[in-house]
């Protein structure tokens, strides 16, 4: 499977037009929610090639990533004449590049792809590494398929169109490519000032230091046989507070999710393969002040525990976890007992205050 080409861009129309008048297909489709649709596509539609191509928009927000939106978007494909040859530009956040990724990925057994994500955690995350996929049955991504997009247009000028809320959320992924990767850039994610208006080409360019990790891993293990695995630090737990939050029809920000599961397994990592306290308290500490309490009590443990026991890492019944024993010292495939896991969420419970 080949590595995704990762475009930081300077000039995204340009860059864009440049790249689709040396790319070959029959028709060109977009797909947008209806927050991007209003927001973001006016930013690109001038580029010559865009004038004219179908629009499919679907309603906006992970909740609507399933089966039934992607149904949608294969009907439009198919009635508006896509063939083998078209190519599809994805224009969202992670759930815009997940869901229309799979839709390139199976319709007509694979059209190409391009993203162009508007959030952070889709720049830093969901857009890059070939990852497609739908939630399904009440789990994340449940369904889904490894299929890079021929290339990837992150540019930070989109992130002025997004709340705080959504901003964090992108963020808690660049939190978690620091503690896998080094110790400078984890001091880096840091010290970026959160509390006043981002710097945005401050911003860019710690997005292409976070996507150059992302990107070095993905090219070792494209499908997740062995170090790929790092990039799941926080989601085993992290997944599993999102999709309870799901069952509450009180959705919780992805992004907000990893930070809360980042809280649990760092705890993990400190007991059961030695990350340093003070390290773990420091991570707390930032999460803390920046993030939502996710709201639980002990009559959600067990909830909880059975969501884990999905998570697609596994094997043989067996839960999964990445751990860390220091900054970039990742432990991949750490088996840990429930009672273990189970005090991890005692700890967050504690360190918020819930």
């Amino acid at each position: 499977m080949m590595a995704n080409q990762v475009v930081i861009c300077k000039e995204l129309k340009s860059e864009l037009e440049t790249f689709l008048s040396g790319c070959s297909y029959d028709k060109l489709f977009v797909l947008t929610d209806a927050n991007t649709q209003e927001k973001c596509f006016p930013l690109i539609q001038d580029v010559p090639q865009l004038k004219g191509a179908p629009v499919i928009t679907i309603p906006a927000g992970d909740t609507h990533k399933d089966i039934e939106q992607l149904s949608v978007i294969w009907t439009a494909l198919s009635t508006q004449g896509a063939s083998r040859h078209s190519l599809l530009l994805n224009l969202g956040g992670g759930m815009i590049t997940d869901i229309g990724g799979f839709a390139g990925a199976t319709f007509k057994r694979g059209i190409r792809t391009v993203n162009i994500p508007t959030t952070l955690m889709a720049s830093v995350d969901a857009a890059v590494g070939g990852k497609t996929g739908i939630n399904f049955n009440g789990l994340k991504n449940e369904i889904g398929a490894f299929y890079p997009p021929l290339c990837v247009f992150i540019d930070c000028e989109f992130l002025r169109t997004l709340d705080r809320g959504n901003l964090l959320s992108g963020y808690a992924e660049m939190i978690k490519h620091g503690l896998i990767s080094s110790r400078e850039i984890y001091r880096h994610v840091l010290s970026f000032d959160l509390d006043q208006t981002p710097d945005y080409a401050a911003l860019n360019q710690l997005v292409a230091e976070s996507v150059a990790v992302k990107e070095r891993i993905v090219e070792e293990d494209p499908k997740e046989q062995g170090i790929r695995k790092a990039l799941n630090l926080g989601h085993t737990i992290g997944h599993a507070f999102e999709s309870l939050s799901f069952t509450r029809q009180r959705p919780l920000l992805h992004g907000h999710a990893v930070a809360a599961g980042l809280v649990a397994e760092l705890y993990l990592s400190y007991k059961e393969t030695g990350f340093p306290m003070h390290t773990l308290t420091q991570a707390v500490s930032f999460i803390k002040e920046y993030y939502p309490v996710f709201q639980f009590g002990c009559n959600d443990y067990d909830a909880l525990y059975e969501l884990m026991t999905h998570d697609k890492k596994n094997e043989n019944g067996i839960i999964n976890f990445t751990l860390l024993s220091d900054i970039g010292e990742v432990r991949i495939n750490q088996s840990v007992s429930k009672e273990r896991v189970l005090e991890s969420l005692d700890f967050y419970r504690d360190r918020f205050g819930i």
